[in-house]
């Protein structure tokens, strides 16, 4: 007997999202607020991970990405500057999260034009919503 495989099969794949921050545990609360799915079957996230604004760039300009997450906090380049260069700078630019230090920050990252803005410490249902919100287009308040 020989195994017959379907024609045309596609492989549903998950979003992309790019995670920065200079702290790998803050990435760790990030990627397990969010969770690994964003729904009961649905495919799992691709996450990338990158710990430089360079390295941001790089990514975003070559494309193929669903979401940004920034780290308003990181050292040398925050994100929330980082923020503000690809709103400006990229065409299509993906939205765009940024994990501010504390409620009062709230202000100072709206002038980065991102999409949406999380403080900490990270509520990971407040964090799995806003991944949702931004990543299906529909309407989230800051």
């Amino acid at each position: 007997m020989s195994s017959v495989e379907p024609e045309n099969e596609e492989t549903v794949t998950g979003p992309r999202i790019l995670l920065y921050s200079d702290d790998i545990d803050a990435r760790g609360q990030v990627r397990l607020g969010v969770g690994r799915r964003l729904g009961r079957g649905e495919p799992d996230i691709e996450w990338l991970e990158v710990a430089t604004a360079e390295a941001v760039y790089g990514a975003v300009e070559a494309g193929g990405l669903d979401l940004v997450i920034l780290d308003g906090e990181a050292d040398k380049v925050g994100g929330m500057g980082v923020a503000r260069q690809l709103k400006e700078e990229v065409y299509d630019c993906p939205p765009v999260l940024v994990l501010t230090g504390r409620p009062q920050d709230a202000w100072l990252a709206s002038w980065s034009n991102a999409d949406a803005v999380i403080s900490r410490p990270l509520d990971p249902v407040l964090l799995h919503r806003a991944v949702q919100s931004l990543l299906t287009g529909s309407a989230l308040a800051r």
